[in-house]
């Protein structure tokens, strides 16, 4: 595939990600607190979809478990926001394999690629720890939101999402700058201006 296509799914997962954050942070400044709204839920699952592919056509493996440790909680939110159950039920049955169906692609002759992704010559394997610990950090923060919100009974997004955010994303972006990843540095470089503005809000809410 060309890398202009490979590209081209790379930005428009970063913008539908950079896009969910725009309309939290303005329904958030609107009324002055962090707020959660359910088209942040909707493109975080399309840009997940469209990240992963990305992270598959790169042989990049940190991109691509960091999806997928994410995928999952953004469809649970989606169900805890009950929009879930409105979707087609045979378009929630391709969400829910569709990772699985990736993996099984990758494998070769009955065996998984593990030299395809661990010894691609393009990415140096302490690379690829730094980029899987960078986004295990910034995935901790949707596994903290999940746990919070599940025990809150609804879908929230609470400081410590924020922090984790901002720690996560400074990590991707150094990841970025040596791996010259442009999508990852566009999309994380913005990103991070939304996750500390909003630690300010939360902070800000506290001493009203």
């Amino acid at each position: 595939m060309s890398d202009w296509l490979v590209y081209s799914i790379g930005f428009s997962a970063q913008i539908l990600f950079s896009s969910r954050l725009l309309i939290q942070w303005i329904q958030s400044e609107k009324v002055k607190k962090v707020v959660t709204p359910l088209l942040f839920w909707q493109l975080s699952l399309l840009a997940s979809f469209l990240l992963f592919v990305y992270g598959w056509l790169r042989d990049d493996f940190a991109i691509m478990l960091g999806q997928v440790l994410t995928y999952f909680i953004y469809i649970r939110n989606l169900q805890i926001q009950g929009f879930w159950k409105k979707l087609h039920r045979f378009f929630r049955i391709f969400l829910y394999v569709f990772p699985l169906i990736i993996f099984w692609y990758t494998y070769n002759n009955n065996q998984f690629d593990l030299e395809r992704v661990f010894q691609n010559e393009d990415i140096p394997l302490w690379l690829i720890i730094l980029g899987s610990i960078a986004q295990i950090v910034f995935t901790l923060r949707f596994i903290y939101q999940w746990i919070y919100s599940e025990k809150k009974k609804e879908s929230v997004l609470p400081m410590g999402f924020w922090i984790l955010s901002a720690t996560g994303s400074s990590l991707i972006i150094c990841y970025a700058i040596l791996r010259k990843d442009p999508v990852l540095f566009t999309g994380h470089i913005f990103g991070s201006i939304v996750y500390i503005r909003n630690i300010l809000l939360i902070k800000n809410s506290k001493h009203e």
